[in-house]
């Protein structure tokens, strides 16, 4: 008995350890200073949660780096006049060259929407804007739904974030500990639908064909 509850302690702290390292190796990442390199690509989507986001977007479609803006998740209450008073934009440049998403709940719900978009515009590249702590769960539910475009990330440091020493912030800490957490079952669902996906390409259906002898 006492053996078995000493390989549980053993493997407990394992786990917790690992989980421990992981958690500060992602909160490393996500506070780091943003390497965005103004690479082009056919669309934009900003996934709402901060002013910065739609601003840090419309930055990028007035540079010319897209053709197309989507903001998605956005309130059924907020209109792009709204938006523009916002950002600090002519509502006129809204209405030519961007579209609000109104559908999206959460950040599924963001990757459900920016896809159907991207695939109505026949897009083949995207850039995507959203929190620097947001990006790992994001870049993980879009590429589960769109693995034939290219995701750019172009992640955007909230106001209010600790350049250094987050460990010391309360807030910053709890944020960072919450969206650790998502990223598990974001983790699962992309390897499901690329193990999903793999079973039934054309090389899957050949492969189970040929495994059963039929053709």
């Amino acid at each position: 008995m006492k053996h078995h509850f000493n390989w549980f302690i053993g493997s407990a702290a394992v786990v917790f350890w690992i989980f421990a390292f992981g958690f500060i190796l992602f909160a490393i990442d996500v506070m780091r200073a943003p390497d965005n390199t103004g690479r082009e690509a056919d669309g934009i989507v900003v996934l709402t949660g901060g002013q910065l986001r739609i601003e840090a977007g419309l930055e990028l479609l007035e540079k010319g780096l897209a053709k197309r803006l989507l903001i998605t998740g956005v309130n059924r209450q907020t209109t792009k006049a709204a938006i523009a008073r916002i950002a600090g934009v002519d509502s006129k440049y809204l209405n030519c060259c961007v579209d609000l998403g109104y559908e999206a709940l959460n950040t599924k719900g963001n990757a459900d929407e920016a896809s159907a978009w991207a695939h109505r515009q026949d897009f083949n590249s995207l850039i995507v804007v959203t929190a620097s702590y947001h990006m790992p769960r994001s870049l993980m539910e879009l590429r589960g739904r769109m693995p034939d475009i290219e995701i750019i990330p172009h992640p955007v440091v909230p106001r209010g974030f600790r350049d250094s020493a987050w460990w010391l912030d309360l807030g910053t800490s709890r944020v960072l500990l919450t969206e650790y957490l998502k990223l598990f079952p974001a983790a699962i669902r992309l390897v499901a639908s690329r193990a999903f996906s793999s079973e039934t390409s054309p090389s899957g259906n050949s492969a189970a064909a040929r495994s059963t002898g039929t053709m």
